[in-house]
């Protein structure tokens, strides 16, 4: 089975090689499952008023395939293991970066097109020492490892990075360590605060494009940029980050970019149905500058567009034969903004039910265009009691650490009224979904292993004339 495949991509790649790569575009939604990507589509179908789909940029692209995505270790893997698969083309183990389970260093498509002197970008919307970007530059037995990971990025010598920042700026069990940012900078690395401060570093020799924030406090580790649905202006985007850095590499002839949806999996872990909608929607206008960058030079540039694993289990339907996605058009915050208003609710003493009530249905439609059950207003204000009392603190979300069983009935309520099932609050072993265009795209149909795309796309490469 391995032989034929191989053989129709050495045909497919023959008639590819009439065109040169020079621009490759390796996008991953991070949780982003199949149904993630039509319960977008569908969700924007519902709102124009109708049954079916508005298809995103990506759902748009001509080829179309699945892979699975089990680690070394386990049929569900994790997001470093993930990422090593494709990043490297390597199984490892769960919580590996940049290593097979014996933890010898392999290198990513990034690092091999690098050493032939491709200019390289990774972008993301989680701190860049996170599990996915780390993927494509580290080598660490174990994804926590902050430190090392962000030392590993300061000498990759990458000339683009963007993101939220260092996670762990300082490494506190080492008494002679340099901060990270100072690191890049011996390193060449030209900070950027913010989408304007870096308009003014285009000329830079390396870019690290960060939010503006990260520049007060060297010490303070880095959060996640801001969900699409909680943004406010001047807040930096991932379509920033994209726009900045295509400007930023274009001029070079030729580049590899990596670009991460990495909150898709964040609200994910949450089950928080419109807050993953609009995540999936914000990875996708990335996707469409890409593509429009496709149109200006179709024969040089090569898109492949994939996720990591699936996060949360999605399905569309939990009950009956209907779906009632619009309702999320209702829903104005996160989940994890939810709970912190919720806390603070608490911490000023202003934690009533007329205020929750009010919160709810000015943030989520609940009680007006959302319609609220009595069993429903009872399982709420229960859990505003338990909260109140100080007993109503939800088990452990992973990305939601003020999370309450208040603001968790209240998202779950709203998610289950849309008719969206979830299934876990972790990842599942569902595959993944890949769309592709460009010279030698078609490689990317059909069923295989998320191993499998790295190889395609430096075989792509190496068969160019």
């Amino acid at each position: 089975m391995k032989k034929t495949l191989f053989s129709l991509l050495l045909i497919l790649t023959t008639l590819a090689a009439q065109a040169e790569i020079r621009y490759v575009f390796y996008l991953i939604g991070d949780g982003m499952g199949c149904n993630q990507v039509l319960t977008t589509g569908m969700y924007q179908a519902e709102l124009q008023g109708r049954i079916g789909l508005n298809a995103l940029q990506m759902q748009r692209l001509p080829y179309t395939g699945l892979t699975t995505t089990y680690s070394f270790t386990n049929g569900i893997t994790d997001s470093a293991a993930a990422g090593t698969a494709l990043a490297t083309g390597n199984k490892t183990r769960n919580g590996m970066l940049g290593m097979t389970p014996d933890t010898a260093a392999v290198y990513s498509v990034a690092t091999q097109l690098h050493q032939q002197g491709w200019p390289v970008g990774i972008l993301t919307t989680v701190p860049i020492d996170d599990a996915t970007p780390a993927a494509f530059y580290a080598h660490v037995p174990n994804r926590h490892n902050y430190y090392d990971i962000g030392t590993d990025l300061a000498r990759s010598g990458f000339e683009f990075f963007g993101g939220a920042g260092f996670r762990t700026p300082v490494n506190k069990s080492g008494w002679n360590s340099p901060n990270l940012y100072d690191l890049c900078e011996q390193n060449g690395y030209t900070i950027a605060h913010g989408y304007a401060d870096a308009q003014t570093k285009l000329q830079a020799e390396r870019l690290l494009m960060v939010q503006e924030h990260d520049g007060v406090d060297r010490e303070k580790g880095a959060e996640a940029l801001p969900y699409a649905i909680d943004r406010r202006e001047g807040d930096l985007t991932l379509e920033q980050l994209t726009e900045t850095a295509i400007r930023y590499l274009a001029p070079k002839g030729r580049f590899f970019l990596m670009i991460e949806g990495g909150m898709i999996d964040w609200a994910g872990h949450s089950r928080d149905g419109a807050t993953n909608v609009q995540e999936t929607l914000d990875f996708d206008r990335s996707v469409r500058l890409a593509y429009q960058f496709y149109e200006q030079h179709p024969d040089e540039t090569l898109i492949v567009i994939t996720a990591d694993h699936e996060t949360g289990g999605l399905a569309l339907g939990n009950k009956d034969y209907t779906l009632n996605l619009q309702l999320l058009q209702h829903q104005h915050m996160s989940a994890w903004k939810l709970n912190n208003r919720l806390k603070q609710l608490r911490e000023d003493k202003q934690l009533t039910w007329d205020n929750v009530q009010t919160l709810l249905r000015e943030n989520f439609g609940l009680y007006d265009q959302v319609e609220v059950t009595k069993q429903e207003d009872k399982e709420l204000r229960k859990a505003f009691r338990l909260l109140a009392s100080g007993n109503g603190r939800e088990r452990y979300i992973l990305y939601n650490r003020n999370s309450s069983k208040l603001g968790t009935a209240a998202v779950a309520l709203v998610n289950r009224k849309a008719k969206l099932g979830w299934t876990t609050y972790a990842h599942s072993g569902a595959p993944v979904p890949v769309f592709a265009a460009g010279p030698g795209a078609e490689c990317f149909v059909g069923f295989y292993d998320n191993t499998d795309i790295m190889p395609r796309i430096l075989h792509l490469i190496a068969t160019q004339p």
